[in-house]
């Protein structure tokens, strides 16, 4: 039985407050302010450049110079490594397709694996297998012996976001998943999301594609130039032509 949606949004899962970060002297992001809730699919919006990227990556700490307050299930995240943050149950998946690429698809799956996890409330937990990745991502399953280097481009998607989920995140960062991609391998992308949610886990999702965005989201934040310039559900930014006009537009 999935869980019931008002009632966990509310629990702090992601709290991002003050956000600052640097490419060298370049300040890219400012002052962002952003939260996720249990069981919640929220959209990060803007155009090539806004900064949605590297919001992901600031709260994964691979920024090497970024400020700010990042809280993940009560966890302080400053000062720690990125594996750190990925043992708590914080889940990436990049933009560029990071496969093991001599490496098989079983194997590579075989290297994102993690224990099962437990809700800290004692609710029921997230443990996914290969066989649940199978049945979520079916092209997977005739391809498990084969070379990842030897996959395409949306296939290599596909099994970097399954490599993350074997780690049974509570909360997935997942950047531009429909970019570049073939119909069939965002439909898959929309199923993932949806499964998650129906597990009381959560997405942060980085995305341009307002159409896909629509499919899955409770709420979105639009940045332009490092900074938040719209807050508001999913359905009210989809009404909204001018907020649409003026920062998602191409």
């Amino acid at each position: 039985m999935p869980p019931n949606h008002n009632s966990i949004v509310s629990v702090p899962l992601l709290k991002v407050t003050d956000l600052n970060a640097w490419y060298g002297a370049a300040h890219i992001l400012h002052d962002i302010d952003l939260h996720v809730g249990r069981g919640e699919v929220v959209a990060l919006m803007g155009r090539n450049g806004a900064g949605k990227s590297t919001t992901l990556k600031s709260i994964m700490n691979l920024m090497l110079k970024r400020n700010g307050q990042v809280h993940f299930l009560g966890h302080a995240l400053e000062g720690k490594q990125s594996y750190e943050v990925a043992r708590l149950g914080l889940g990436y998946v990049p933009e560029d397709r990071r496969v093991f690429t001599e490496l098989t698809v079983k194997e590579n799956l075989m290297t994102g694996r993690q224990m099962p996890r437990s809700w800290p409330d004692g609710g029921v937990g997230l443990n996914w297998t290969i066989e649940s990745i199978y049945e979520l991502f079916p092209n997977l399953a005739p391809m498990q012996n084969r070379l990842a280097g030897s996959m395409s481009g949306g296939e290599q998607q596909m099994l970097t976001v399954a490599r993350t989920l074997m780690g049974n995140p509570f909360l997935v960062l997942l950047d531009e998943p429909s970019e570049g991609v073939a119909p069939l391998v965002v439909e898959q992308m929309v199923l993932m999301i949806l499964a998650l949610k129906e597990r009381g886990a959560s997405v942060l999702l980085s995305e341009q594609n307002i159409h896909f965005a629509r499919l899955v989201s409770d709420r979105a934040y639009v940045l332009e130039k490092g900074a938040i310039r719209y807050t508001g559900s999913m359905q009210d930014l989809a009404e909204n032509e001018e907020v649409r006009r003026s920062y998602l537009a191409l």
